[in-house]
């Protein structure tokens, strides 16, 4: 079974879900996804949200290795995302040298605000951290306590810090395609709403929102009794 976690906020509970049914959707194999929401972690994490946060789970999404035990392998995504691929073939990339594995943006952002208002910050590795592919038992991961993620700076968990450039493994750019700041790739396999998704009015003709909307509207597909 492949265990994925996904970031929970209130402000985008759509693209949550509709994430989820595109997940479930392509898979080739069985999946448990979790969501990761600040009300669920109150007992062991109560990290205050820092200013330049543009969600709530900035900082939570270094919890995944703890969640699962520092064991195994998992998978960490934002919530503004789609699958257009079997996430087993994601899976199927493990390496089990490196503490993780990310696609290695290297790109500067195009605007300075992205939705809702929310300004946007360029550092070096930006988005690397926006899907990884877990090694849980890594003796590196293994430093990233609830403790440890309430401490560190918010560069030191995004950049890697806790951890060396050689343990860091390489994903292929279209298991996180920007959109927005890359140009249009059909073979994208999963593409990322990083400025904003097609749920927000001011990007509802973005790339790939046809295909949101059509997966959003197979999400909330309920048969009525006078379909069948």
């Amino acid at each position: 079974m492949i265990r994925i976690f996904i970031g929970k906020d209130d402000v985008e509970n759509v693209a949550y879900h509709t994430l989820c049914n595109s997940i479930i959707n392509k898979a080739t194999v069985p999946v448990s996804i979790t969501p990761i929401y600040l009300n669920n972690f109150k007992e062991f994490f109560n990290r205050e949200r820092d200013i330049k946060q543009s969600n709530e789970f900035a900082f939570s999404r270094f919890l995944v290795p703890y969640l699962c035990g520092f064991q195994g392998h998992a998978i960490w995504m934002d919530c503004d995302m789609m699958l257009r691929a079997d996430i087993n073939d994601l899976w199927e990339q493990r390496m089990f040298d490196k503490a993780l594995q990310v696609v290695k943006h290297d790109y500067t952002p195009h605007d300075q605000v992205k939705y809702l208002g929310a300004k946007q910050y360029p550092y070096e590795k930006k988005n690397w951290s926006s899907v990884i592919l877990w090694n849980c038992a890594h003796f590196h991961t293994r430093r990233l306590t609830p403790e440890y993620i309430t401490q560190a700076t918010g560069l030191n968990l995004h950049q890697f810090k806790w951890t060396e450039e050689d343990r860091i493994g390489n994903l292929s750019q279209d298991w996180n395609h920007l959109v927005g700041e890359y140009p249009y790739n059909p073979d994208a396999k999963l593409v990322h709403w990083t400025v904003g998704g097609p749920y927000f009015k001011e990007y509802a003709h973005c790339d790939y929102a046809d295909e949101w909307v059509t997966e959003f509207a197979e999400m909330t597909n309920c048969l009525q009794l006078d379909e069948i």
